[in-house]
């Protein structure tokens, strides 16, 4: 080892000496900064992979359709099956209505399952919150959680339901006869923690779908779930250009792409606002090796004296930098995984004493904290806190660097 790097590992951590007080404080400020990247990106992730679960399980990972209406669904279904990659593809058929209750009228989205695949029910019946997905059949609604609360229905009530369909027969017909709307029992109630589907969506089965919208045997397009490790892109443009015009292929994250870049936007904003605290400790670090370079000027000139030159002597402080980066980065990492490890026992006690235990689940529909830890994220927090230390010691190394040796052994 380099004299040089040996005697920064001394200046730093002394053999036989208490901990000196500045590198505790420059370390524990890059782990504290550190940790805190860590735990908060990695919430944000797990949020963000949540809800993009939950999108993709009510979207699908991706979506065939032809613009208008698909007359023979259940051949283009096999169609697609067969394809690689492709674990489940299900028609689907959607619109809007109007969901009326004691005079009160609403205009949901209404989307119509195939109640043959028992994926599909299987699905729902996890994000039920109310009844049983037994009692879903084609003379029944799933409503979600947003319309049930503002209608306050729950399974069992009955309501009435128009379709757009109904006031177009009824103008064709010239008006003279009376719109008579379909009687529809509440089977359920479900919640699925993605806002958009949970404050405005109806799902019915797709023989009733059909009977609304006069589709006969069609459908509206055809939803697909791929295998785990398959891109969703790559396969919507596969099958754009196998299955031809007019049929395309589009990913649960082109319909909601406006959603997904705010999700992001708030992500980086986030990191960009934590990083300054490792900034913030740069400059601890900074103002540790500069006092740490006030202090050892005799020594620094002995140094020069005996034929170091300005560049190791510069090297030495650097490295000082460079170690309390490594070693605080490595002490964060520790920190943030072990509060990450303990966050249920952590936002369980915060919720304990604060009176907040059920907010979560009301909000995210889950009532733990999730986390997704991202590798990329992990290398950009630590090259990055490493960075800031390093460039933190440029500063103390480059004043080093520049005492003449006589000017240094003379000083006080």
């Amino acid at each position: 080892m380099p004299w040089y790097l040996h005697i920064a590992l001394r200046h730093l951590f002394p053999q036989g000496k208490r901990f000196p007080f500045f590198t505790l404080m420059s370390v524990t400020g890059v782990s504290l900064g550190v940790a805190l990247l860590i735990i908060v990106i990695s919430v944000f992730n797990g949020f963000g992979h949540e809800i993009r679960t939950k999108i993709a399980d009510t979207y699908g990972d991706l979506r065939v359709a032809n613009g208008s209406i698909l007359y023979d669904p259940d051949t283009l279904t096999s169609t697609l099956n067969a394809y690689k990659g492709v674990v489940q593809a299900t028609p689907y058929a959607n619109g809007v209505v109007v969901l009326l209750y004691r005079n009160q009228p609403l205009y949901p989205m209404i989307e119509g399952i195939d109640l043959r695949s028992d994926a599909e029910l299987e699905k729902l019946a996890g994000y039920l919150t109310l009844g049983d997905i037994d009692e879903f059949d084609d003379d029944s609604l799933l409503l979600s959680s947003g319309l049930a609360a503002q209608l306050g229905l729950v399974p069992g009530d009955e309501v009435d339901l128009y379709t757009p369909l109904m006031a177009l027969k009824l103008k064709q017909r010239g008006g003279d006869e009376v719109m008579l709307p379909r009687l529809l029992r509440i089977a359920g109630v479900y919640q699925t923690g993605w806002q958009r589907a949970d404050e405005n969506t109806v799902v019915c089965s797709l023989r009733l779908m059909q009977d609304l919208y006069d589709l006969g045997e069609g459908a509206h397009g055809i939803r697909i779930e791929l295998a785990e490790g398959f891109d969703a892109e790559a396969v919507a443009r596969e099958l754009t250009e196998s299955l031809g015009r007019p049929y395309y292929a589009r990913t649960w994250m082109d319909s909601q792409a406006e959603f997904l870049s705010v999700l992001e936007f708030e992500k980086r904003m986030m990191f960009f606002l934590l990083f300054f605290i490792v900034i913030v400790s740069a400059f601890s670090i900074t103002s540790s090796l500069l006092i740490s370079v006030i202090r050892k000027t005799r020594e620094i000139g002995l140094y020069r004296s005996m034929g170091a030159t300005s560049r190791q002597v510069s090297a030495c402080f650097c490295f000082q930098g460079l170690l309390i980066g490594v070693t605080g980065t490595i002490l964060g990492f520790a920190l943030g995984f072990l509060v990450l490890a303990f966050r249920a026992q952590i936002t369980q006690a915060i919720s304990s004493i604060m009176g907040v235990s059920n907010s979560m689940k009301e909000i995210y529909a889950f009532s733990y904290l999730p986390v997704h830890i991202v590798p990329l994220d992990l290398v950009i927090i630590s090259t990055l806190s490493i960075l800031v230390a390093v460039i933190a010691g440029l500063v103390p190394a480059y004043r080093a660097g520049k005492l003449k040796p006589v000017e240094a052994l003379r000083s006080e």
